[in-house]
């Protein structure tokens, strides 16, 4: 059943409550300590993992800016640019970070990015990015705070609380922006399964990272 179906009335609240309770276990799964594991191919050192999350911020600045170069609503295309501009900061702050020279080649798009990058409606572009990305964003982030917490690099932590806590505010932006640029169910229907999908997709990379490692995505009773 899509999530549009579920639905008796759809607002941004709605949207992001229900989007939770469908993909609760996607969720929960994507903010296991697994989910450092996959994005790091189970290298889990300061170098990589900082690397892992440089072009996590990286990579959504790029998203970001790409919307904001072709995205017609106004209040769309201001939110996208300055969403950009915040991620830019984000991956200068973990480049921060680095005891030697942080990356400077420009990762590729992962499955969620090159996904963001193809949509072109903005309710789609407002519930992946805004709402899915930073709930999928929030949890993976609570684990490289967990990693540098276990390091005992209480001052790397703090950047990255800091980030966490700026991508989890960008969930009630993205409510906040459903609710003008909607005007029609069927700019929820499509806003609804944009979300579900852009969280769908995240999960299956996840999963996929792991059964190439040999690792069960799912978690040990």
């Amino acid at each position: 059943m899509t999530l549009a179906a579920l639905r008796p009335r759809m607002d941004g609240d709605t949207l992001v409550e229900t989007l939770t309770e469908n993909r609760a276990t996607e969720l929960d799964r994507l903010g296991s300590e697994k989910a450092l594991v996959a994005t790091t191919a189970a290298r889990l050192d300061r170098t990589t993992v900082l690397a892992a999350t440089h072009d996590a911020e990286h990579r959504a600045a790029e998203t970001f800016a790409a919307w904001a170069a072709d995205e017609p609503h106004d209040a769309a295309r201001e939110t996208f640019d300055r969403v950009a501009a915040r991620e830019r900061d984000h991956a200068d702050r973990v480049a921060g970070l680095f005891e030697g020279e942080p990356p400077t080649a420009d990762p590729d798009p992962d499955a969620l990015h090159d996904h963001l990058r193809g949509l072109d409606g903005t309710p789609e572009r407002v519930a992946a990015g805004l709402v899915a990305r930073p709930l999928v964003s929030d949890r993976s982030l609570l684990q490289v705070v967990n990693f540098f917490v276990n390091e005992a690099d209480e001052a790397a932590a703090d950047v990255v609380r800091g980030l966490r806590s700026e991508t989890r505010d960008l969930v009630d932006d993205g409510t906040a922006l459903l609710d003008t640029c909607c005007d029609e169910d069927d700019d929820w229907d499509r806003a609804a399964e944009a979300a579900d999908r852009t969280v769908a997709i995240a999960y299956a990379e996840y999963e996929e990272h792991l059964t190439e490692m040999g690792v069960d995505p799912k978690p040990v009773c």
